[in-house]
């Protein structure tokens, strides 16, 4: 190792002044894997595909993404999302569950009902489109120049083949989403996404970012415009999706209502609306 680090030193370096990603580090290999052994092996649907970069390119993308270069300046200048967990050093699946479950013990306690609701995206990662994912980094923070011009370069151009013991298929070319395997691939999708976050609180609920968690808090009194405006919500949000070609599962979203014994009896009876179908748990 200590002969491959003076050149990986030069050829970072250059990448990072020319603002270049060479080809050859912008080249996956899927390994179809089955998803479970009891699968048959013979349909397609049972294999999950899974994406390899070169560990060169994982090193690079580690010294910009985690060694106090991109995510300092996010951090530095507070651009990140408060209520964002996952993907962040200190912000877990922990976190996540620890301030949910606090918010909706605080609603209980104080007298009131909360509403659930757990969003489900369809393949986000991987419909991510670049040229908004650019245009969001310049313009909502403030990326620019090298650091722009590195990250274009990071994201186009890219190509992956599927590879077996047996045979490897021709490469294709990768036009949308962020690279699975890759270190920068979280950091992205966040910062992609992060006007959902805001969308949310438009609509006076509070979200959780790790599974797309809103909660909404109301009276007793009040859980039929509080069902009304979490699906108005929703139906914002799937729009504000699809406009950056990402796609809320309606099926695989779930409403869940959640009051102490002496309030049951006063949640609504119908499901709450999401999208096209109803969903309440």
């Amino acid at each position: 190792m200590d002969l491959l680090a003076a050149f990986l030193f030069q050829l970072f370096n250059w990448s990072l002044e020319h603002s270049v990603v060479l080809s050859s580090m912008k080249a996956a290999y899927i390994t179809p894997t089955v998803k479970k052994a009891n699968m048959d092996p013979t349909k397609p649907k049972s294999f999950c595909p899974i994406s390899n970069l070169s560990v060169a390119s994982k090193l690079r993308e580690r010294l910009v993404c985690q060694c106090h270069q991109l995510v300092t300046y996010l951090k530095t200048n507070s651009l990140l999302p408060d209520l964002q967990s996952v993907f962040r050093a200190h912000h877990s699946t922990e976190s996540t569950m620890l301030k949910v479950t606090s918010d909706i013990l605080l609603a209980l306690d104080s007298g009131n009902l909360a509403l659930l609701t757990l969003l489900d995206p369809s393949a986000a990662f991987d419909t991510v489109d670049h040229a908004t994912l650019i245009q969001r980094l310049q313009k909502s923070y403030g990326l620019g120049d090298i650091a722009l011009k590195w990250i274009t370069s990071y994201l186009s151009g890219r190509t992956q083949y599927v590879r077996t013991s047996i045979i490897t298929s021709k490469p294709s070319a990768v036009l949308f989403g962020v690279p699975q395997g890759s270190v920068q691939r979280p950091i992205l999708f966040v910062l992609y996404t992060a006007n959902i976050l805001q969308l949310v609180k438009d609509h006076r609920l509070l979200p959780h970012a790790y599974a797309d968690d809103i909660l909404g808090v109301c009276r007793p009194s009040k859980t039929d415009e509080l069902q009304h405006r979490v699906s108005d919500c929703l139906d914002a949000v799937s729009l504000c999706m699809a406009a950056n070609r990402l796609q809320l599962n309606h099926e695989k979203t779930e409403a869940l209502w959640c009051s102490s014994a002496r309030h049951q009896h006063q949640i609504p009876t119908t499901p709450v609306r999401v999208g096209c179908t109803c969903h309440c748990c």
